[in-house]
């Protein structure tokens, strides 16, 4: 055979470069290795589902709760979610009352008439510091006295005069809201200054706070029927003391305060208005957070 007749190996008979022939391989092998890690990824799956591995389902639960307490309709979930909500209203509404009165609790419920017909039995009353919001005629405590105010026409509940919240340090009652009518210097007969009105006496010795033991106010609840005669006059409370004043009255909300007089017991579940309920001489109240006495 010459050399012309001699025909390449069966290899070099495929039409295929030895480039060529090197890229098929790799290829092969990339997709060889590529099947492999599927298939060991799907052996892990299957080797997971034989060994009944449970699912994390904690978050999902959680999620699920959630969903049900926002989206209820009725039954516990909506009962709750409610009370939760009116709460945290009720806090924020306190939170905020606070911030701008600076005095806690912000809020008095009154349970008497003594103060009608000004501030009604069961409202509610926003009060705040005796510093704070106090017009330029008030003394250095922040309160208006109504004896004073003739010429500035200062009135606090369609009346003359600051309604000051007030506790007697030496009492077991509970503070005590009424209008601040005069002050009086230590020592002093305030008997010709005092409305004849509002005094049963006939002289100062006759009046139990006269002369004056200590400087102070002389106060007195607007109802003229139940509260006729001045606190100092009828054994409500002695003179008092500007350190004694805890906040001023500024602002009521009819009829609301019933409801926290209900809950604490100051109130019977009867009607929202009844008649002839107050002791004589003193009012009732309660506030946000502790009870507090208006006489």
């Amino acid at each position: 055979m010459s050399p012309g007749d001699r025909r390449p190996p069966d290899d070099e008979d495929d039409g295929m470069s030895t480039a060529d022939r090197r890229s098929s391989s790799e290829t092969d092998e990339t997709a060889t290795n590529g099947g492999d890690r599927q298939s060991a990824e799907q052996l892990r799956v299957d080797d997971a589902a034989k060994r009944d591995i449970p699912p994390r389902t904690g978050s999902t639960e959680s999620d699920s709760l959630w969903t049900r307490f926002r989206t209820a309709n009725d039954g516990p979930l909506l009962l709750l979610r409610e009370v939760l909500l009116s709460g945290g209203i009720v806090l924020l509404f306190g939170l905020l009352l606070f911030s701008a009165s600076g005095v806690w609790p912000p809020m008095v419920a009154v349970e008497s008439e003594s103060m009608e017909p000004n501030i009604n039995q069961y409202d509610l009353i926003i009060v705040s510091d005796p510093g704070r919001f106090a017009p330029e005629m008030s003394d250095r405590t922040g309160v208006v006295t109504a004896n004073s105010v003739a010429e500035t026409e200062h009135e606090s509940f369609n009346r003359a005069g600051s309604v000051v919240v007030y506790q007697d340090p030496e009492s077991f009652g509970p503070p005590i809201i009424h209008r601040a009518h005069f002050y009086v210097e230590d020592g002093e007969n305030w008997y010709e200054r005092a409305n004849p009105e509002h005094i049963a006496a006939d002289s100062c010795s006759e009046l139990d706070q006269c002369p004056a033991p200590h400087a102070g106010y002389i106060t007195k609840g607007d109802n003229s029927e139940s509260n006729s005669q001045y606190d100092q006059a009828n054994g409500i409370a002695p003179v008092v003391k500007p350190g004694w004043v805890t906040g001023i009255a500024h602002l009521r909300i009819p009829r609301v305060g019933y409801i926290r007089l209900a809950l604490t017991g100051a109130a019977s579940f009867g009607p929202l208005l009844p008649a002839g309920v107050g002791a004589v001489g003193a009012g009732t109240a309660y506030a946000i957070g502790r009870r507090e006495l208006l006489r």
